[in-house]
């Protein structure tokens, strides 16, 4: 399920971009739910969360919620929009962190608030089954997802298909409101989710990275009143282009005195993914810029580059929205009565009336309760006014100077993460193998001849007889305009007439002089190309009759081929049919093996395991013809154990 970000109208920006998560929050009754109940569960969840994310500096924007009251167009999902209940969403960027510590906070919520259930998505849609995905129903998918995927009372809920086949998402709402027993989703999808979000809030915590730096006198003023603007800050300078240079490049707001202007040591906080998104950019400092110290203080130098780097982001960032007229207008107080009025808050009461001001002051209230926790997203929303009001007050570098600055914080994770990747792939691969297990011993028992798979051989162990069936299957499979079919991949069951099969080997094995070479054929074996009597007496007369044509060339030509064969190591490359009997017998003559050697046929199926071993051997453990080939056949061959020793 995916919803194009065009659909939803964002609070903080014109469009919602792709790196967005969504969340909604229902009551127990959306139907008889009204607004005022809605408010005060605003107020009861944002206090909730609001230990978690009072100091959590945010990658673009913090986690709000915001009330959405029939009809409202606005809302993210369009099933909801005709429903009572709280809805936001936030942009991660980069800083995945973000996504998932909303995730957190929305099974928290659920966990004190059980009679909620609340969903969450993002751009790539239900991204809570992709983290789960080796543990999903097999009916469950993209497509079949829609109004069924919930949190509720700290656990995930799957609205079954066989009880709901085509839920709308006020018959899903109902249903785990009524039946939450029905759609608790299985132990592993639960342990596979819980165990992405199992280190919040420390993880929160932890992404945090506190820095020295050394920033003008106007950038330590910002940063002093609003530490939230290093996002912006970062933003802008991330997310720069060639227009938004040339702001940096006069920096007209916040280099006022240009060159003159003093640096001040201040300690910022920061996302580790903006502290990366700092260090990992070469930058050239304007020619407007106070001078950076020298590269040989190392110290100094990384905490002016540093800072240098976040003054042209905020400049960047403050010039161009001042240039667009982003700065928000739907956060006043004005605009929130007239949302009352037109949603009919008040009734029809007249202005002035006891029981308007009574409405009136419980508005009013409830405006200054979130008003409190929605500052976060009242600065995101509108900077440039936030910052010319900072920039206003008296501000001078001596505010700043004897200030004990706490050093830096260690930021080895950034060059030493190996260790943390390699833990977090084995992880997954861990979890991808348990799956292809799981479904092997499925599907042993379906195996059979037809995939050429020998349904004798134990789970674990490896017999190279399979090979040689699975490639014969695979040759006699018939392909089409699509490609080869590979035997595992085949849909329909093949009708094989085993005896018939045979007879065709054995009619395309015969030597012209009609005896089977290897001789381990059976007496009487025939195929259907058998001849009657009269057939085989005029073939006899036509072979007289060309015995000095056709048959004096083809003995020439094989003769001549054979001596020119008999000249190179070709003959030897191949394992001959009793090449294991002439080994063992070591009282034959060398005259006598030469001999059997000579006239002895090449064993197909020991040379065909043969070259799929070397090939296999040869790719030393990465992706190659021989491993993907018999992958496709379902033959898993094991890993050389010789290797390293």
């Amino acid at each position: 399920m995916e919803f194009p970000s065009s659909s939803s109208s964002s609070i903080f920006s014109p469009r919602a971009s792709d790196d967005t998560v969504f969340y909604s929050i229902y009551p127990h009754s959306t139907t008889t739910t009204t607004t005022s109940t809605l408010q005060s569960l605003h107020l009861e969840i944002l206090e909730t969360v609001s230990p978690f994310t009072t100091d959590y500096i945010w990658q673009h924007q913090p986690f709000t919620l915001s009330i959405s009251a029939p009809p409202n167009p606005s809302c993210p999902c369009p099933s909801s929009s005709n429903l009572h209940h709280l809805h936001g969403h936030l942009r991660y960027g980069d800083n995945l962190d973000d996504e998932w510590f909303t995730v957190f906070l929305l099974f928290h919520i659920s966990i004190n608030f059980p009679s909620l259930s609340l969903r969450v998505w993002d751009s790539d849609g239900d991204f809570l089954l992709i983290e789960a995905a080796f543990h999903l129903p097999r009916w469950l998918n993209p497509n079949t997802s829609l109004n069924r995927i919930f949190l509720r009372s700290g656990n995930l809920h799957i609205v079954p298909k066989t009880l709901l086949p085509s839920p709308s998402l006020l018959d899903s709402l109902k249903f785990i409101a009524d039946s939450p027993s029905l759609s608790l989703a299985p132990d592993p999808v639960q342990r596979a989710i819980k165990n992405r979000i199992k280190d919040y809030p420390e993880k929160a915590r932890k992404n945090m990275h506190r820095v020295r730096v050394r920033v003008p006198v106007s950038v330590a003023q910002v940063l002093k009143h609003e530490p939230c603007f290093i996002s912006l800050a970062v933003e802008g300078f991330y997310d720069r282009d060639v227009d938004t240079m040339k702001f940096a490049a006069r920096m007209e707001r916040f280099l006022e005195r240009g060159r003159s202007e003093e640096l001040v040591i201040v300690s910022v906080k920061m996302s580790r993914a903006m502290y990366a998104q700092l260090v990992q950019q070469a930058f050239q400092a304007p020619k407007c810029y106070p001078e950076i110290p020298s590269r040989s203080e190392r110290e100094a130098y990384v905490e002016a580059e540093l800072g240098m780097k976040i003054a042209c982001g905020l400049e960047m960032m403050y010039q161009q929205r001042k240039r667009d007229g982003m700065d928000g207008k739907g956060s006043t107080w004005e605009a929130f009565k007239k949302s009352l009025e037109s949603s009919g808050y008040f009734q029809g009461l007249l202005p002035g009336s006891s029981e308007y001001q009574r409405l009136m002051q419980n508005a009013e209230e409830y405006y200054r309760n979130t008003s409190l926790h929605s500052s976060a997203s009242e600065l995101m929303n509108a900077p440039v006014r936030r910052i010319d009001e900072i920039l206003a007050l008296p501000h001078s570098a001596d505010d700043f100077k004897g200030q004990e600055v706490p050093p830096s914080d260690d930021d080895s994770w950034l060059y030493d993460g190996e260790e943390e990747l390699n833990s977090a792939l084995m992880e997954r691969q861990k979890e991808m193998d348990l799956y292809d297990l799981k479904h092997q011993k499925k599907g042993k028992a379906k195996e059979g001849d037809n995939t050429g798979v020998s349904s004798g051989s134990n789970a674990g162990e490896f017999d190279p007889v399979d090979i040689a069936k699975t490639m014969q299957a695979f040759v006699h499979k018939l392909s089409s305009y699509e490609g080869a079919e590979a035997p595992e991949d085949r849909n329909k069951e093949v009708n094989l007439d085993v005896d018939q099969f045979i007879k065709d080997m054995e009619s395309i094995m015969k030597p012209p002089g009609g005896e089977v070479a290897n001789g381990n054929i059976e007496e009487g074996s025939s195929s259907d190309l058998d001849f009657d009597d009269s057939d085989e007496s005029d073939m006899a007369e036509s072979a007289e009759d060309n015995e000095d044509g056709e048959d004096t060339f083809m003995q020439s030509y094989s003769d001549a081929m054979n001596e020119e064969i008999n000249a190179t190591t070709l003959q030897k490359s191949f394992v001959r049919a009793n090449e294991q009997i002439s080994k063992k017998d070591e009282g034959t003559s060398s005259a006598s093996r030469y001999v059997d050697e000579e006239f002895s046929p090449v064993d197909m199926d020991v040379n065909l395991v043969k070259s799929f071993l070397d090939s296999f051997s040869s790719q030393q453990g990465l992706p190659g013809p021989a491993s993907n080939l018999l992958g496709l056949m379902g033959v898993q061959l094991p890993k050389d154990a010789s290797k390293g020793k």
